[in-house]
């Protein structure tokens, strides 16, 4: 009688995510049993298990073990990355209490998808096949989509919730159906085992990694599959637009580095796909940088915004190097940092069913709110990419990795592009500092919570900004596991 052999599992390699999924497990049988109004006891539960898998995974540095059949890897790229969610989600958490009662959407599911999703952009991070980083882009897909929805009284979040997810299942088609083509080709979803194979330049294998790139490119808002960020954006409760502006887009270049530069990274299909990458970036600053100059609203700004910035991200995908794709994963923290920074200040200045996210309403904050407006500032000016910030040196190190690689023409794009950034950043300083209010803003809400998360991102841009090597070190040492 044969003998069943079971896979290896090695538990270790899976217990961040493992740690976060038994919180929102927690989280929802907790809600159940306590019938309150109040759900701060939901959000500290949520940012204990979030501290406690911090921990974990931090301990796990050097780990570096791949398991269950090599389909996820516990090493220190997906340790990076898994640090960085875990940050986007207690920021997120932070700057969600309060708020929520506020516009009357405190339920205690928001924290439980806040904690699953984190578990979807951990598994796109590790996963070393196709069908678990499938398996985490649909995780994170369906709870964002149903965190869009959540303020159930406004007709713009249920519009919203619709656009993201019927725009969203065409995007997941188009990756399972890559996943299919590449599988056709190099007879295996796991990339180590299509980097062995997938050797040549195979037209239905290029159609395959084309198709990715659309997949991907969706949930990292590049050009041209950006055209539902604006709406969406605009339309989603104020919280759940700053999370999905960066973790969707953290967790889409971490998957983009996982599965280009360890199955696609050979010689015959290396010019290939960063060609194709190369015009995308250019055309997503492009874009971006554009558009967001004629918005007067703030979120669709910064929806344009985030548009450019994956264009600037793609920049060191293309540079394909060690140091690209250190670059890419430095300045992923830096920007987490700055924009989730910048919407807990838009969330400070909203009032129930008001959320004052016209540019007019920031008239004069700088004497009606002296410290919003500095802190908005400083995320300006980090968002823009003037020193001392971190996302000044950020942009340096993806515009080097570019220039050693061969790229110099997309990094003198990324420049010039950066340079129009600069008009649009500042005209909310100007508004700010410049001009007068011409309307009451009327008492703010006290929110402690939302204030200390705007407060720590003006910290964590200036401290990057000026102390960046420890963190571009910790990049380093992630990004040498991808490609020799």
């Amino acid at each position: 009688m044969p003998q069943i052999q079971l896979p290896q599992m090695d538990w270790l390699t899976v217990a961040p995510a493992l740690i976060v999924t038994a919180t929102g497990c927690l989280v929802i049988i907790i809600d159940l049993i306590v019938r309150s109004r109040d759900k701060t006891h939901l959000a500290v539960l949520s940012l204990v298990g979030l501290i406690v898998a911090f921990v974990v995974s931090w301990n796990l540095w050097d780990y570096n073990q791949v398991s269950f059949e090599g389909m996820v890897a516990g090493d220190n790229f997906s340790q990076f990355f898994t640090l960085a969610f875990l940050v986007i989600t207690a920021f997120t958490i932070l700057f969600s209490v309060g708020v929520l009662d506020r516009e009357e959407m405190n339920q205690g599911e928001y924290y439980a998808l806040l904690l699953f999703s984190c578990v979807g952009m951990i598994l796109m991070a590790s996963g070393t096949d196709l069908i678990v980083t499938f398996l985490g882009l649909e995780l994170l897909s369906i709870c964002l989509y149903v965190m869009s929805g959540l303020s159930r009284t406004r007709l713009a979040s249920q519009e919203a919730a619709m656009k993201y997810l019927l725009l969203g299942a065409f995007a997941a088609a188009f990756f399972l159906y890559g996943i299919a083509l590449v599988y056709g080709t190099a007879g295996s979803t796991n990339l180590a085992a299509i980097a062995r194979v997938a050797t040549s330049r195979n037209p239905l294998l290029l159609v395959g990694i084309g198709l990715l790139i659309v997949g991907l490119g969706f949930k990292a808002a590049v050009a041209p599959f950006h055209m539902w960020t604006p709406d969406v954006y605009e339309g989603a409760p104020t919280p759940v637009t700053a999370y999905m502006s960066v973790a969707a887009k953290a967790a889409a270049f971490a998957a983009m580095l996982r599965v280009f530069l360890s199955a696609f990274a050979n010689e015959q299909l290396l010019p290939d796909w960063t060609a194709v990458l190369a015009v995308v970036a250019l055309v997503t600053m492009i874009v971006g940088n554009v558009l967001a100059i004629w918005q007067n609203n703030i979120k669709r700004l910064l929806a344009y915004s985030s548009i450019a910035h994956a264009g600037y991200l793609l920049i060191g995908v293309v540079a394909a190097s060690k140091l690209g794709a250190a670059s890419v994963m430095f300045y992923t923290l830096a920007y987490t940092f700055m924009n989730l920074g910048a919407f807990a200040v838009v969330i400070l200045l909203g009032r129930r069913g008001e959320e004052n996210a016209e540019i007019d309403a920031y008239r004069g904050l700088a004497t009606r709110q002296p410290a919003l407006a500095a802190l908005m500032a400083i995320f300006m000016f980090s968002l823009s990419g003037l020193p001392p910030t971190a996302g000044f040196v950020g942009k340096f190190y993806l515009f080097q990795a570019a220039v050693e690689t061969g790229w110099t023409w997309l990094a003198v794009a990324g420049v010039l592009a950066s340079v129009v950034s600069v008009y649009y950043y500042l005209r909310v300083v100007v508004v700010m500092y410049m001009q007068e209010a011409d309307r009451p803003l009327g008492p703010l809400q006290r929110a402690p919570w939302p204030a200390a998360a705007a407060a720590l991102g003006a910290l964590g841009v200036l401290f990057v900004g000026v102390f960046p090597t420890g963190l571009l070190d910790l990049a380093q040492q992630a990004a040498a596991l991808l490609r020799a």
